[in-house]
């Protein structure tokens, strides 16, 4: 199934009515078949960074719209070409995790290495960031710098705004509900998934997916097994080409 960034260029009168939700969307009632948006990420956008270091492409950002200053939850692919500063969110929590490449290094710099951060999150940070599909939690509010481990690398980001909401990254490779806990994303790292359910159901290859803005009803996602293999004893896929995917969940701040 060829699927595009459908929320992207939406009408202006969806996108009011989505933004008008605002927070409730998190714990209201189940999002229609209307409120899922799909996007396949070869064709968003990347937008570079101010330093030249990189770019990035936005695949969800609740609410519709919302600056770094004023999202709740947002979810982004970013293409790291040099060493430098990350930016600094204050207030967020981030989560990143290597999809491509020979990965960063993550540091706080020497000055702030006694810094203490808000919340749970560590106050001093050094982390490799070399093994793809391995999630790491930090808060944005520290200074971090970031070396090369070698070429390029791309990674998936989630940023929360501390105090709205919470959430988490997972690799999955079994069948999974899409969002009955809240808002959140789906996206294919390898192989083919059926989503299932609502009003028709898909076929995800990598690099495609679908976010929705609360809880959602009647759909889950299950990798395909070529056909021909399907009653083999073995499984027909080595270790490290079985199907996965990446799910995110967003809950409103002191619910779940």
């Amino acid at each position: 199934m060829a699927t595009t960034n459908t929320f992207r260029g939406a009408p202006e009168q969806a996108r009011q009515r989505r933004q008008a939700a605002g927070r409730a969307a998190l714990r209201g009632t189940p999002a229609p078949d209307d409120d899922v948006q799909w996007f396949d990420l070869r064709s968003v956008p990347a937008m570079p960074w101010k330093n030249g270091g990189g770019s990035t492409r936005e695949l969800a950002c609740w609410p519709p719209g919302a600056d770094t200053s004023g999202f709740d939850w947002r979810v982004s692919v970013a293409s790291i070409a040099a060493a430098g500063p990350f930016s600094v969110f204050a207030g967020v929590d981030r989560h990143i995790m290597l999809l491509d490449g020979d990965g960063v290094h993550l540091a706080q710099p020497v000055d702030d290495s006694a810094a203490q951060a808000p919340g749970d999150m560590p106050g001093s940070i050094a982390h490799s960031l070399h093994q793809r599909w391995q999630p790491f939690a930090f808060a944005g509010d520290v200074p971090i710098d970031c070396a090369m481990l070698g070429g390029p690398s791309t990674d998936f980001n989630l940023m929360l705004r501390r105090g709205r909401c919470h959430g988490d990254v997972q690799v999955l490779r079994e069948a999974c509900a899409a969002g009955p806990e809240g808002a959140g994303l789906c996206m294919v790292l390898q192989g083919q998934w059926a989503v299932l359910g609502g009003e028709r159901s898909y076929v995800l290859g990598a690099g495609q997916g679908l976010w929705w803005p609360g809880p959602l009803a009647a759909r889950s996602l299950e990798p395909l097994v070529a056909i021909g293999h399907a009653n083999t004893a073995a499984s027909p896929f080595a270790p490290d080409a079985r199907p996965a995917l990446v799910r995110v969940t967003v809950r409103e701040a002191g619910f779940g």
